[in-house]
C-alpha cells in the first residue's frame, strides 16, 4: 500500500524543513537561469528579429525600461531608479518574510520565485538600464507583451501568493507547511 501523502507528502514534507538559507538558494539559482537565459537571448537575437518557433510563439529581444506589460516605458527616465527601489525594498522584505516563516512551503516558494525574478530583473536595470525580454506569445495577429523568466517566474510566485492567501489555515499542514497555516500578509 502506498505512503499516506505518497511522493507529494514527501516533498511538501522535506520543503517544510527548509531554511532562510534554502529558500536564497532557490531564488539565486531562478536568478541563473534568467541570466543565462538572457545572455544566450542577447547572443542569438538582434534586436527587433523575430524568430518563429510556433504558429504562437516567437523569440524577439526587445528592451523594456518599464515594468510588467511595459507599464511605465515610455516615461522620461525616472522609472528607472523608481523599479530599482522597488525591487531593493521587495527583495528585503521578501527576505524577512522568508526567514520568519521558513516552514510555509506555498508562501515561501510563492515569495522565492518572486525574489529571483525581482533580482533577475534589477540585475538588467542596474546593467543596461531596461529589461531583456525575448519570449513572444501571439493569437491571431494579437501578441502579449514579450517577457522573459524572471517575469514568468513573478507572475507564477503572484498567482501561488493568492492561492495560498486563500486556503484555509488548516490546510498548510495537508500540504507540508506548519499546523498554523501560512502566514497571511
Amino acid at each position: 500500500m502506498p505512503e499516506a501523502g505518497g511522493w507529494r507528502g514527501r516533498i511538501g514534507a522535506a520543503l517544510s524543513r527548509w531554511t532562510l538559507k534554502d529558500w536564497l538558494g532557490s531564488a539565486f539559482a531562478l536568478v541563473v537561469v534568467d541570466q543565462i537565459a538572457k545572455v544566450l537571448a542577447l547572443q542569438w537575437l538582434g534586436s527587433g528579429q523575430v524568430v518563429e518557433v510556433t504558429p504562437f510563439f516567437n523569440l524577439v529581444l526587445v528592451y523594456n525600461p518599464g515594468a510588467a506589460f511595459s507599464f511605465l516605458a515610455g516615461a522620461s527616465g525616472w522609472q528607472r531608479e523608481f523599479f530599482v527601489g522597488v525591487a531593493l525594498l521587495a527583495s528585503g522584505w521578501i527576505t524577512w518574510m522568508l526567514h520568519r516563516h521558513p516552514g510555509h512551503v506555498l508562501f515561501c516558494g510563492a515569495l522565492t520565485l518572486i525574489l529571483g525574478g525581482a533580482v533577475g530583473n534589477l540585475i538588467d536595470r542596474l546593467w543596461l538600464g531596461a529589461v531583456i525580454d525575448f519570449l513572444d506569445f501571439h493569437v491571431l495577429g494579437h501578441h502579449w507583451p514579450a517577457f522573459n523568466v524572471a517575469d514568468s517566474a513573478i507572475s507564477i510566485g503572484a498567482v501561488l501568493l493568492v492561492w495560498d492567501a486563500f486556503r484555509p489555515v488548516g490546510d498548510a499542514q495537508a500540504r507540508g507547511g506548519s499546523a498554523a497555516g501560512a502566514p497571511k500578509l
